[in-house]
């Protein structure tokens, strides 16, 4: 079983504290309806009958959506993409069947077959929506069991791919930090083992294939990109070039995900489009203690999980990956075009694409992407450094998350920051946690000068200049950079939206003196907020802030459009 922080690590999608033992809370995951709570299900979808031997959902094929039970009953059970299958329940009259990811029509991670003559109310992604918001009570229960079930297939890792190969190899990391991000279940055999060597054997793989891909429905990828492998796992949505949504969000950290709740709680059609995952940098955050409303805090991924789950719920598309090429706004609607060769058109665009992790100018840094230099510390990462020394480079909240993360897992931790002390640029709870951890060493007044290598990958950290003791060096295979991060703003390159001279979107006090509240740019009809905007306060209850005053703004705007397109047509 999971520990605490790891089941919240590798789950996007997450129900109540603690997630250390899903054994306890069967009743929440598969609670029983009584037969009144079924008759108020019925509005919402229709009856149907399947034979037993018939698959009412299968593994790697998109859900149909929830299944009520009335008569018979379902087997459900994991089979992979090799087909080796284990039987997970059987669920009879009173159960409903289904996980999360049919908020939004996801595909099936477990098979459902009929082992007797089954009638069953079958309920569509759509309709689940909004009975989960027009039932209240009932709603609640039918999400918290939802939540849970998703949460118990990623700790046994069922309905997902299987990734083979080296441990260390970038490719398989990144993979691994795309799946778990965006809470996904799968499974990791490294290319040494019995197994693994006879799959790559089967598949004729060679060393340039690797990482090597089982999806579950049986189809193989080679070497895959982040895009091919949400492809084959059907993450990605459908997109209609044809459709105009109200609103389009550039960004899912929690700027953006607050906008696709509120905005799409409040009846507006609402497209979130992200290049990695949901939760931007706050979602690489071990542990946040300062957000209001969590006490004994919370990991940024479970935040975004939650809010991710949230905008689903309210009926927000979510398209994860796409990248953003470029915003086209000289004509209304707007037109966001996609690097995949598609586009997205809506009345209103909300710039909420973050920052993107500062790379500090050291020569042959890139070789080391995902093979000893790090930009975040997910349970990935800190499995990877286990019982090892590592070095981390800043002092921002970001740095101490990662810092008292990083200790629980790695031997040593060497801080380097190029100030005196941390009281400028960190919390106070975070200075005193670090100060009280005895295998954190922080370094003030330091910096890294280059990077030595072996064989192997990263060997060595040598520093500008020698340490006060005379160390010069640091013996290591992990560098956790935290060094900062530019505005993720170049794809408004060719529109006329205004950057300050950092790359960092002007709205409100900033163009022409409108109010400072104001959140619009210099483009009708373009909003920024969080990260990306002039200004921001550097917090994730500042970027919620915005994500809510945005919306109201973009309704005066869409109140406007529809009283002009009126006197028009009069």
């Amino acid at each position: 079983m999971l520990s605490t922080q790891e089941a919240e690590g590798q789950q996007a999608v997450v129900a109540d504290a603690p997630f250390s033992s899903l054994a306890t809370r069967m009743h929440q995951m598969f609670p029983e309806l009584t037969c009144a709570e079924i008759d108020r299900l019925r509005r919402f979808g229709e009856v149907g009958h399947w034979e037993a031997g018939k698959l009412l959902f299968e593994t790697g094929h998109t859900g149909p959506g929830m299944f009520v039970m009335l008569k018979g009953h379902v087997k459900i059970y994991q089979r992979d993409g090799i087909g080796r299958e284990v039987v997970i329940a059987e669920h009879g009259a009173g159960h409903f069947l289904a996980e999360v990811g049919q908020l939004s029509g996801r595909h099936a991670l477990v098979n459902g077959m009929a082992t007797d003559a089954v009638d069953a109310l079958l309920i569509p992604p759509d309709k689940l929506r909004a009975l989960i918001v027009a039932e209240a009570e009932l709603g609640e229960r039918i999400m918290r069991a939802l939540i849970l079930r998703r949460v118990s297939l990623i700790e046994k890792g069922a309905g997902g791919p299987i990734l083979i190969g080296n441990s260390r190899d970038a490719r398989l990391v990144m993979l691994q930090g795309f799946l778990s991000r965006n809470g996904h279940p799968h499974s990791v055999i490294d290319e040494r083992d019995e197994d693994a060597l006879r799959l790559i054997e089967q598949f004729a793989a060679q060393q340039e294939d690797m990482p090597l891909v089982i999806c579950p429905d049986g189809s193989v990828l080679r070497h895959p990109s982040m895009p091919e492998l949400a492809s084959c796992l059907g993450l990605l949505p459908d997109l209609d070039n044809s459709h105009v949504y109200d609103v389009a969000i550039v960004g899912a950290g929690p700027a953006g995900l607050a906008t696709a709740v509120y905005a799409a709680s409040e009846g507006l059609s609402v497209i979130v489009l992200d290049s990695r995952a949901p939760g931007g940098q706050a979602g690489a955050s071990s542990r946040i203690e300062n957000y209001l409303g969590f006490p004994t805090g919370i990991s940024g991924q479970a935040l975004a999980g939650r809010a991710f789950v949230q905008a689903q719920k309210f009926g927000a598309h979510v398209a994860i990956p796409v990248h953003v090429k470029a915003l086209h706004c000289a004509e209304s609607p707007h037109r966001l075009e996609l690097k995949c060769g598609g586009q997205i058109t809506a009345r209103a665009i909300v710039i909420a694409s973050g920052a993107v992790y500062r790379r500090p100018a050291l020569e042959g840094l890139d070789r080391f992407d995902g093979r000893g230099v790090y930009y975040w510390a997910s349970p990935v990462e800190a499995k990877l450094c286990k019982r090892q020394e590592i070095v981390l480079v800043g002092g921002g909240n970001s740095a101490g998350q990662a810092i008292v993360y990083l200790a629980t897992h790695a031997a040593k931790v060497h801080v380097l920051i190029r100030r005196s002390g941390f009281e400028a640029t960190m919390s106070r709870y975070l200075i005193d946690r670090i100060r009280s951890l005895p295998n954190v060493f922080v370094h003030p007044n330091s910096e890294v000068g280059q990077l030595e290598t072996d064989e192997i990958g990263l060997a060595s950290v040598v520093l500008k200049k020698p340490l006060p003791d005379g160390t010069k060096s640091f013996d290591t295979r992990h560098l956790f950079l935290f060094t900062g991060a530019d505005p993720n703003t170049d794809w408004l390159r060719t529109c006329g939206v205004q950057l300050d001279d950092k790359g960092f979107v002007l709205t409100g006090a900033s163009v022409d003196g409108a109010s400072v509240c104001d959140l619009a740019t210099t483009v009708e009809g373009v909003y920024a907020i969080g990260d990306a905007r002039a200004g921001s306060t550097k917090r994730v209850a500042a970027a919620v802030g915005e994500g809510a005053a945005v919306v109201a703004q973009i309704h005066q705007l869409l109140a406007v459009s529809a009283g002009e397109a009126v006197a028009l047509g009069a």
